[in-house]
């Protein structure tokens, strides 16, 4: 047998072969034999989506070693263990001539080592979260009887018995169906499709065709029998959850901003080595004069040249910007997970501060996906008790109350939203129920749009209850028109309409004794009296009108895609302030439409569209798509199945905490209690890391450019370095890792969010921040080679022997000498760390309001260097400090502080 459908669906066609003794007309079905089910198996596959292939820990740890700046620090890894190696080798130096190699390289395993602890970490939470069960039992039949099996055990041509409440196992075709309603929201945002056997009951409109079921939507009414036509990869859940995996590999903006970076230091960093170069020969040649030149001595000296050259390039190169990212990821992902954020992948945390449009879907994530009852017009003289022993009496739907905290709406959750208003206003339906007796029902059906039921009490009277479309129960009544004209009935629809709700109508009437008002084609009742009309709606939650005007200030882009009606998506566009009155027709599309576009004209329109509906999976995806061509920096918010593939395509998937399985295994960061404004949040965290990040930047480049001209006009000098390989280790790595925590540490602000998106060309480094690198670099060089000129060519006892120094010929440094040049020089820089923490932000850099980390790791940075000092003896060329020389170098070097405070009042930033 095969089955079509028409061209605009979805599923095209699917093909099934069924025993002999069962067509669709059947009502004593045998379904498929054991032989039977092992061919189908065999050909058609299990009912199993195939999981994602994981990655060996080994492989997710080599990984981070991709970083452009991890490779940067391999290669000056490597170089430094070359240079260590000729000094231990052939100059005779020591073992700790390889403290520098060592330091390097821990550097490379922590930074890398803690991004994949902390990944490694969320991914094994996540999948505790995010457990798929493929043993629920279904009712199926097989060999003429109704069993249970597991629901991976379901094949192609099984017949599959539904019930309220059940989720749909595999794709099937209705073979039967009665009063059958369908939740499809997480494939195509509909809370509620009814379906049918019936070719006659079809929608033309539908996503998916009336007469199928899908795997993965749940059976909200009704029952029905159906012959499964794809399980497994093959059903519409499936290829999405297939789609859902692909891996397009988008490259985040930080990576962009990294990679810019590494190449701008590279370079940076080969110029200076071939000035050394350059110049140590050029000075050869001013030292000889003129004279022969000795190709040994030339030769032992260009190999020193190029050692000092290939050593600056290993300082410049920052080591602890690896680290800072990497502990300001890690960081944020663990105070995100506080605020009910679960970030899966690292990078997720940053680029959600560089998006510039968010996609959305519409239910369950804008809407609570909970129907309620939002007005109640009353036309005649019942009472609201009345109205509500009316409407308990005649429905079918129930509420799980098990909860008080949580009730859950079990049936159709349109009838639902009337039973929970009345439990909102002090009524309780069961008992309502109960001092009625339901004599008769008529079901709702699509043709007839009304369902009625006959109800009588133990003193002997009789009413008859109908609810269902206003316009086809207004028809049916004689009474109450004297309270409203039919003009004014349809305004009053129209306005609930155009508000994007529900609607159902309410009549009623009393019967004599023996009067019997229904029969197979409707209701006999020529005194039916209209009763009023309620407005059903899917609320919008509470937190997302201001959390789409926070995003929308902070020059975010919001666009909703859904596959509910325009009307429906406009009316919620409207109610949470994203759609105004200066919008029209060029700012919504249908999903139909885009799938007429080519991928050009989807890029070329794509930005100007605020509303996206009818959309199916792949219209979402390729919407993503053609953003990312705009160059804007997309993230996806979704619940549903159907939300995975662009979830995936995304730079950052955001699925909800209820979701399904499929789309939070798309996602990168999970938001645990479905609240949008945690998108806010996240936006306010990428920001502010980016921000911390930036910060480092600014701090580290600064301690590099001051230690590289140091050493460098040092060795033109012809002096000895400064600073020893261990100062160096300590100020490079040790001082540089806990900056990195203090700055990685830093509370999010939400002053970012007054600012618009970053551009992906942007580069890392603003003008800003070079002209503190610059300024400042160079004001503490300036100091530094002073000093250096002064301890060479002067005897220093004393602090204050600086101020007043005595000029001789080149002596060298003396012990005390290289001890308070190294302290001064770290204590420039821990100052430094207090502008740093300061930088483009609108406070003082003494506000340190929730910045207990930052302080605790300054006092360990001061405490550690003292530490060092005191005893560090013979291993970093130090000898302890007195109290007076301790007191002296912090105020001597304080101006850093101040100097910075006083530049940012003239700026007008300054806040306390």
């Amino acid at each position: 047998m095969k089955f079509s459908c028409p061209n605009h669906y979805s599923i095209r066609y699917f093909k099934v072969t069924l025993p002999p003794d069962m067509t669709t007309q059947d009502t004593n079905l045998t379904g498929l034999t054991p032989q039977e089910v092992t061919e189908s198996r065999r050909i058609h596959g299990s009912n199993v989506l195939t999981p994602p292939k994981k990655e060996s820990v080994f492989r997710l740890f080599l990984k981070k070693f991709k970083d452009p700046l991890i490779i940067i620090l391999l290669i000056a890894g490597a170089l430094s263990i070359g240079i260590s190696c000729y000094e231990y080798l052939i100059l005779g130096h020591g073992t700790r001539v390889f403290m520098e190699p060592s330091g390097i390289f821990a550097a490379i395993l922590l930074a890398t080592g803690l991004g994949f602890f902390f990944e490694y970490k969320a991914e094994k939470e996540f999948n505790i979260l995010n457990k798929i069960n493929d043993d629920e039992p279904v009712q199926v039949i097989r060999s003429g009887n109704a069993t249970m099996v597991p629901k991976c055990d379901i094949v192609v041509g099984d017949v599959i018995v539904l019930g309220t409440g059940e989720e749909v196992p595999a794709d099937a075709r209705l073979i039967k169906s009665i009063r059958l309603s369908v939740d499809e929201s997480t494939l195509t945002g509909e809370p509620l499709c009814h379906k049918s056997a019936d070719p006659s009951q079809a929608d033309p409109q539908a996503t998916f065709p009336s007469d199928m079921v899908l795997r993965g939507t749940k059976i909200m009414e009704g029952h029905g029998t159906a012959v499964v036509t794809a399980v497994g990869d093959a059903t519409e859940n499936g290829k999405v959850y297939t789609a859902a995996q692909i891996d397009n590999s988008v490259k985040t903006p930080l990576n962009e901003q990294l990679d810019r970076l590494g190449k701008f230091i590279s370079v940076c960093s080969y110029i200076i080595g071939g000035l050394v170069i350059a110049g140590r020969i050029l000075m050869y040649m001013v030292d000889i004069d003129g004279a022969e030149i000795n190709w040994i001595d030339f030769t032992a000296y260009l190999l020193q040249s190029v050692m000092l050259a290939v050593t600056l390039v290993v300082v410049a190169v920052p080591e602890g910007l690896p680290m800072a990212v990497t502990l300001s990821l890690a960081y944020s992902m663990r105070r995100m997970l506080r605020t009910d954020n679960l970030v899966r992948r690292m990078h997720a945390c940053e680029t959600m501060g560089a998006v510039t449009t968010i996609c959305t879907d519409k239910t369950g994530t804008l809407t609570a996906n909970r129907m309620q009852v939002d007005t109640l017009h009353m036309l005649s003289g019942r009472t609201t008790d009345e109205i509500m022993a009316d409407m308990a009496l005649n429905s079918t739907a129930e509420l799980d109350m098990s909860d008080p905290d949580k009730i859950k709406v079990l049936g159709n959750p349109t009838e639902g939203a009337l039973l929970l208003w009345i439990h909102d206003n002090g009524g309780d339906y069961r008992s309502l129920r109960r001092q009625w007796n339901r004599e008769n029902e008529l079901p709702f059906s699509t043709e007839r749009k009304y369902m009625a039921t006959v109800i009588n009490d133990s003193d002997g009277h009789r009413m008859l209850l109908v609810k269902g479309a206003p316009e086809i129960v207004y028809a049916l009544c004689d009474h109450s028109h004297d309270r409203i004209t039919d003009n004014e009935f349809k305004e009053l629809l129209r306005g609930f309409q155009n508000r994007a709700m529900r609607t159902l109508g309410f009549a009623s009437c009393l019967l004599n004794t023996d009067e019997q008002p229904l029969t197979e084609d409707g209701i006999r009742a020529p005194r039916l009296t209209f009763d009023g009309v309620t407005a059903i709606s899917d609320p919008v939650r509470e937190d997302v009108p201001d959390a789409i005007r926070e995003c929308l200030n902070a020059g975010i882009k919001i666009k909703i895609v859904t596959g509910d009606t325009p009307a429906t998506a406009t009316e919620i566009a409207r109610r949470v302030g994203l759609w105004t009155d200066a919008d029209g027709d060029d700012n919504i599309v249908s999903g139909s439409d885009i799938a007429g576009m080519t991928d050009e004209q989807l890029a070329e329109h794509a930005g100007q569209w605020k509303i996206i509906a009818r959309a199916r999976p792949m219209d979402k995806k390729r919407l993503v798509e053609a953003l990312q061509k705009r160059g804007e920096v997309v993230a996806v918010t979704g619940d549903g199945t159907n939300d995975a593939p662009a979830l995936k395509a995304a730079h950052v998937g955001l699925s909800m905490g209820d979701g399904t399985s499929v789309a939070k295994e798309a996602s990168d960061i999970t938001i645990l209690n479905n609240s949008f404004s945690g998108i806010t949040n996240a936006v306010v965290w990428g920001r502010s890391l980016y921000r911390n990040i930036q910060r480092f930047i600014l701090f580290q480049l600064t301690v590099n450019l001051a230690a590289c001209l140091t050493v460098l006009t040092g060795s033109f000098m012809g002096t000895q370095s400064p600073l020893t390989v261990t100062q160096m280790l300590w100020v490079n790595l040790v001082m540089d890792t806990f900056a990195a925590m203090a700055l990685a540490s830093l509370p999010p602000s939400q002053s970012v969010l007054k600012d618009k998106p970053r551009r992906r060309s942007q580069f890392i480094i603003t003008r800003a921040m070079a002209h503190r690198i610059t300024g400042t670099g160079l004001a503490f060089f300036a100091l530094m080679i002073t000093m250096l000129y002064v301890m060479e060519h002067s005897v220093v006892s004393k602090l204050s022997d600086l101020l007043h120094p005595v000029l001789h010929a080149y002596k060298g440094f003396s012990d005390y000498e290289l001890s308070v040049f190294f302290t001064i020089f770290v204590m420039l820089q821990m100052w430094n760390l207090f502008n740093a923490r300061a930088f483009a932000s609108d406070r003082s850099a003494l506000s340190l309001r929730h910045c207990g980390e930052f302080l605790t790791i300054l006092l360990v940075i001061f405490a550690g260097q003292i530490v060092i000092v005191t005893f560090g003896g013979d291993f970093f060329n130090v000898i302890p400090l007195s109290l007076h020389d301790w007191t002296m170098i912090v105020v001597i070097t304080s101006p850093v502080l101040w100097i910075g405070e006083a530049y940012r009042a003239l700026s007008g930033s300054l806040k306390l």
